[in-house]
């Protein structure tokens, strides 16, 4: 069970609200894309914008926001926006149901989602530290891997199923309920919250701006914290900017099925739950230093895999094929990444180190999904997935050695 070896009952039901919401977001994979294009006959270009635009317009309103969730008990914070995401969801289907559905209203979904999930982000990493001790960290960010990755294995072919047999909206409905069920379970957490950090009185002279930018001054401080988030933030950008190519190529070139599509994603995940049990064995043998070393750089190789993606079954596993590969190393990689982020920088800049990192993700995510809609746009999708996955071995380049 997730509350034992000294993780604590409430660990569990903390880890028990994760499963749920991870689960629903997972049977929901690119829920509103498809909708975007089953229902409302977007293209490529458009879901490409459609990413970017909501990645870019979340992160910007939530630059301010670091220093407000530093300050503020995260608890509460983490079911606020688990419940805002359950209402903004649920005008999906509310919008389907008269007719009203349209374009702008899934971008404008999209962005709060987006600001929502950098909050929760924030407040969740300094809750997590605040709940386990520190020496079952890497133990307890290794269950929350596992858990990604065991929703990510069964979510997105169960999805697609939903999808084929009901239509789209009905896997919205399923993830906004699986953020209410994640609301309930953190309400339950009896151990009290310790008090957030003091907000210190602003020196003369200081601003705004200098309180805002202290999460992103805490990491170029650290040099080995620096290298992580620039390579981090790198591989999510490139691979993510990917996805809406890849989408549109098995869907509208190649004829797949949704089902297909969600197969293709979802059974290389059982990759990143083997990834993710070996991280703390690992990690005792070989040290961090060489894990983050040898599986930042091993995550890193096989996007360019997807080039030779074709119809029929060949492409299907050639989609799982380099999926497993690159996610088994992503599911070593990232308890070890969360939990060294968790232990570098001092208490009261944590909260504003993790949102400054989640924007900084989100930003570079959204700008790169733009410049590949246009690059797809003109050398074609296959082409851009290519220079996508060279750019990505070259990431290998900032990992602290």
């Amino acid at each position: 069970m997730a509350g034992d070896d000294g993780l604590g009952r409430d660990f569990g039901r903390l880890w028990g609200a994760y499963a749920t919401s991870s689960l629903g977001t997972w049977l929901a994979l690119d829920s509103l894309p498809l909708i975007a294009v089953l229902a409302l006959d977007a293209s490529a270009a458009q879901l490409s914008w459609m990413a970017a635009a909501s990645g870019a317009a979340g992160a910007l309103l939530a630059v301010p926001l670091g220093p407000w969730v530093e300050f503020q008990r995260k608890r509460p914070l983490m079911i606020r926006a688990d419940l805002v995401r359950f209402l903004v969801l649920m005008s999906v289907p509310a919008a389907h149901v008269l007719g009203l559905l349209s374009y702008p209203q899934l971008l404008a979904v999209a962005v709060v989602v987006a600001v929502s999930d950098i909050v929760f982000v924030g407040a969740s990493g300094a809750h997590l530290k605040s709940l386990v001790p520190d020496r079952h960290l890497t133990r307890a960010n290794s269950r929350f891997e596992t858990v990604t990755w065991v929703s990510t294995a069964i979510g997105p072919p169960a999805g697609g199923a939903l999808i084929g047999a009901l239509g789209p909206v009905v896997t919205v409905i399923v993830n906004a309920v699986g953020y209410a069920l994640s609301a309930l379970g953190i309400r339950a957490i009896a151990a009290p919250e310790p008090a957030p950090p003091a907000r210190a009185a602003r020196p003369a002279g200081g601003s705004r701006l200098e309180e805002v930018s202290a999460g992103w001054r805490a990491i170029a401080a650290d040099r080995d914290l620096r290298l992580l988030f620039a390579n981090s933030v790198l591989v999510n950008a490139l691979i993510m900017a990917t996805a809406p190519l890849l989408l549109h190529l098995m869907l509208n070139d190649l004829g797949f099925t949704p089902l297909e599509y969600g197969l293709g994603f979802g059974v290389p995940c059982l990759g990143g739950i083997v990834g993710a049990r070996l991280s703390r064995p690992l990690v005792r043998r070989f040290g961090e230093r060489r894990i983050l070393l040898g599986f930042g750089a091993a995550r890193a190789v096989w996007l360019v895999g997807l080039v030779f993606v074709g119809p029929g079954t060949g492409g299907l596993l050639v989609v799982m094929a380099v999926e497993m590969a690159m996610i088994t190393c992503v599911g070593v990689f990232n308890p070890v990444l969360v939990t060294y982020r968790l232990r570098r920088p001092p208490k009261e800049t944590l909260a504003r180190v993790l949102t400054a990192w989640t924007i900084s993700s989100r930003a570079a995510i959204a700008a790169a999904t733009a410049l590949w809609g246009v690059l797809a746009g003109v050398v074609g999708g296959r082409a851009a997935i290519a220079v996508a996955g060279v750019l990505l071995i070259g990431t290998t380049a900032l990992l602290p050695r």
